[in-house]
């Protein structure tokens, strides 16, 4: 009898088991990564962008010199600085979920440049927040987001990987210098759909072809951009990109909804523009006579 009743005990439990869909590696894991020159006060103003109480979360800390392992020889002594600012929190989302990143006190790089980069570096399936205390460029807090991402995975991102997404963050910021945000970031993500043919291109077939690109979005680079998109491709054609390439797929059609709305937001607004001059030109036209 016993045994019948712990036989049926162990089925249930089986049975309750198969019936509780099991989570996905690491999801739901979350982690802090914190500046490492922020004073206690500039800390707990972080925590507050984050929602967060600390001690809630793991804690991490990154120091100026592992943002200059990727960084330095990038971008300028001015953006780099000597002191870790930026901040990062990162919670690990179901599989397919998608990316969802968000920002606070970043003046130089967007969230859908972060978003990029991140696919870029492997990561696809989070939530990112970036902050600071205070206004700050914002390129550190890549080296931020892997030193979390790879404590909840217990897995080191590929090094390739992550060089490239960091030159691929600074080179798409200092291209937003110069055009609209949003369309540096789909001009870049154009490029990475392109790896498997810009691989068979010489740099001059690929010159021509970051042209027409950037035409069809209404822009002339300088020669100079020209050859920094050209380098991050060659830089981009030495990963593994079929995933990579389905994600930016879709993360593409998302700012070209974006930038659709944006064209209509203008012409809008050049219609009220063309309505209201309209309106004191008539007026003009009493007052003349």
């Amino acid at each position: 009898m016993m045994k019948k009743a712990l036989c049926a005990l162990l089925a249930a439990c089986m049975l309750f088991a198969l019936s509780v869909p099991a989570l996905a590696v690491g999801e739901g894991q979350e982690r802090v990564v914190i500046g490492a020159n922020l004073t206690d006060e500039q800390i707990a103003a972080v925590y507050g962008q984050f929602g967060l109480a600390r001690g809630a979360v793991p804690e991490l800390t990154v120091t100026n010199a592992e943002e200059r392992d990727y960084l330095e020889g990038l971008v300028g002594e001015d953006i780099i600085g000597t002191n870790s600012i930026s901040c990062v929190y990162i919670r690990t989302t179901g599989a397919n979920t998608g990316l969802s990143v968000s920002s606070t006190n970043i003046s130089w790089c967007t969230d859908d440049m972060y978003k990029a980069a991140l696919m870029t570096a492997g990561i696809y399936d989070a939530q990112v927040m970036v902050g600071a205390p205070f206004a700050v460029s914002g390129t550190a807090a890549l080296t931020g987001i892997y030193k979390a991402y790879e404590s909840i995975t217990g897995v080191q991102l590929q090094q390739e990987a992550k060089s490239a997404a960091t030159d691929e963050l600074v080179i798409t910021a200092e291209l937003a210098d110069q055009i609209d945000d949003i369309d540096a970031v789909a001009i870049v993500s154009e490029l990475k759909l392109m790896l498997d043919e810009t691989r068979s291109m010489s740099d001059d077939q690929l010159h021509d072809q970051v042209d027409t690109i950037a035409s069809q979005y209404g822009y002339t680079l300088e020669p100079g951009t020209v050859d920094q998109l050209i380098g991050l491709c060659r830089t981009l054609e030495s990963l593994s990109t079929s995933e990579l390439q389905d994600r930016v797929e879709q993360f593409k059609s998302t700012l070209s909804t974006v930038t659709q709305y944006a064209q209509q937001v203008q012409g809008f607004g050049e219609k009220i523009s063309g309505i209201f001059q309209s309106i004191v030109d008539f007026f003009s036209g009493l007052f003349d006579r």
